[in-house]
């Protein structure tokens, strides 16, 4: 569907300020636009309420001041835009909300140069993909060990996640870290203003998908404001994406869950609401309980004729056996067992440009459930290999 993996191994830092969880390719993150949300199991969604936003002078400022920045949305007669105005009347008549409302909320977003500049294509050279590069940014010390406490402080949610998702509680853990290093970077842009900004102006005109997938994004954003499930001045990450899972509007809507029975989600600030939520994305993008993220495969000495390079697992065990592929002795006993010879397979590549080479390994099911995540191979095995660090970390404060 998008076609811009490669833009996304490029650089994490942009990925970590854009956000993950229904973000376009170019901010760094992915779900396509317009996915249905799955059926409710028990109603949450359709009952919570959404938190506030944490407190201003708790937010490193970027875009602190909105007011410094010229309309995103009105024309020099002071009224919004007619393609604005038509936006509007559309979406009050699609989804029965208040269009004065909708104006009102609408007329407020201001225009952000930053956002724009940061979402649009580095123009210049070529810059060379590196897996090595990318890995050693997200498995490093200092994550490992805020992963490992971060798993102490939430070991409940994360058991109660992991039975009912099956999403063991590493993968949730390595998500929240990967995105937001447990909350320390959550974005600071008001999501209303990084929206609208990439909504009407979106700064590559070539490219009216793009826009009209943060249209999408922004008649979510609004919808739930107007549903009073969350606050108009919430903050957010340069691409809209909001709080420790850094979600975008579509999913707030669709997989969001109130993880600690308030009655309402927060993101931004519940562990409990955060943890639940990724575990359900996972899930109803089609995480397997049981089965790893790689198969345990020795795959033959050149196997990049197997890597097809796209975001759904399309070969089989036998397939890769008449290949050259070995299941590697003794994963039996490392508890992965042979389920994972049963579903389909897909060999991924990690590629290292300068010098030529790649890395190869063989992806089960779940890992094309992270790649909905993030539409990235380097994205999704960086939150496989932390998960397995902070995994192995836990083992060692446990003693085992």
């Amino acid at each position: 569907m998008f076609t811009s993996r490669r833009f996304l191994q490029i650089a994490l830092a942009t990925s970590a300020l854009a956000g993950c969880a229904s973000t376009p390719p170019q901010a760094g993150p992915a779900l396509a636009a317009g996915a249905q949300p799955p059926a409710a199991a028990d109603g949450e969604v359709a009952r919570i309420r959404i938190g506030p936003p944490p407190a201003q002078g708790a937010l490193a400022s970027m875009n602190s001041d909105p007011g410094d920045e010229p309309s995103a949305v009105l024309g020099a007669s002071g009224q919004l835009r007619p393609e604005v105005q038509a936006y509007a009347r559309q979406l009050a008549a699609d989804r029965t909300l208040p269009v004065d409302a909708l104006v009102s909320a609408l007329s407020g977003a201001r225009y952000s140069e930053t956002v724009a500049r940061l979402i649009a294509p580095a123009p210049g050279k070529k810059i060379s993909r590196s897996w090595i590069t990318y890995r050693s940014r997200v498995v490093e010390p200092k994550t490992i060990g805020w992963g490992a406490t971060f798993w102490q402080e939430n070991q409940d949610s994360l058991d109660r996640a992991a039975q009912r998702f099956g999403v063991p509680a590493s993968v949730i853990v390595a998500i929240i870290g990967v995105e937001t290093r447990y909350g320390r970077n959550m974005g600071s842009f008001r999501v209303l203003d990084s929206l609208s900004t990439l909504a009407f102006d979106y700064p590559d005109p070539s490219k009216p998908d793009r826009a009209q997938m943060f249209r999408d994004q922004l008649s979510d954003f609004l919808t739930l404001v107007m549903q009073g499930k969350l606050d108009l001045q919430t903050r957010g990450s340069y691409a809209g994406a909001i709080g420790m899972p850094q979600f975008m509007p579509g999913s707030v809507m669709r997989y969001a869950i109130d993880g600690d029975g308030t009655g309402h989600i927060d993101l931004a600030n519940s562990p409990n609401d955060a943890i639940l939520s990724v575990g359900n994305f996972l899930k109803e993008h089609g995480w397997q309980r049981g089965q790893p993220v790689f198969a345990p495969v020795a795959l033959p000495a050149n196997p990049a004729a197997l890597v097809d390079g796209g975001l759904k697992p399309l070969r089989d065990w036998p397939q890769l056996q008449a290949a050259g592929a070995a299941a590697r002795p003794g994963t039996a006993q490392a508890g992965y067992g042979g389920s994972w010879q049963q579903g389909p397979l897909g060999v991924i590549d990690l590629p290292e440009e300068s010098a030529g080479t790649a890395e190869y390994r063989t992806a089960t099911v779940n890992f094309f459930a992270l790649t909905q995540y993030n539409r990235s191979y380097f994205y999704a095995t960086s939150v496989a290999d932390l998960a397995e660090a902070v995994r192995q970390r836990m083992n060692l404060v446990a003693g085992r």
